[in-house]
């Protein structure tokens, strides 16, 4: 007679499938590549700390790892502004202004049109 056993299964992990973490990329950084105009230096730093953040599991790192995480920031925001300058597209760029509103070719309508940004 063979007893019950429990999986078990490393964290993060669904069953057999893909680690939770992996499915999908942090929500809060947002594609920079080719767009009109091009993405900013504030931009890739900003989508570097939220890289950071993400992967330290922290919003505001205690002083101790204040240096690191700075540094991190620093390299990331360095080698994605490296990797923007040399990628290549035959698409033409996005209009920055319509990504936002989501007015595009590509954009999808709202879910609950009836719904309005006011409140009543």
């Amino acid at each position: 007679m063979v007893a019950n056993r429990r999986t078990v299964r490393p964290p993060g992990l669904v069953s057999n499938r893909l680690p939770i973490y992996s499915r999908s990329m942090c929500r809060n950084i947002r594609q920079l590549h080719n767009f009109d105009p091009p993405a900013t230096s504030e931009e890739v730093r900003a989508a570097a700390l939220q890289y950071v953040r993400k992967v330290a599991g922290a919003t505001k790192p205690s002083q101790a790892n204040q240096e690191a995480f700075d540094e991190a920031v620093a390299q990331i925001a360095h080698a994605t502004e490296h990797l923007l300058g040399h990628l290549t597209t035959s698409a033409a760029p996005k209009n920055r202004g319509e990504e936002a509103v989501g007015t595009g070719p590509d954009s999808r309508p709202l879910r609950h049109p009836r719904l309005t940004t006011e409140r009543r």
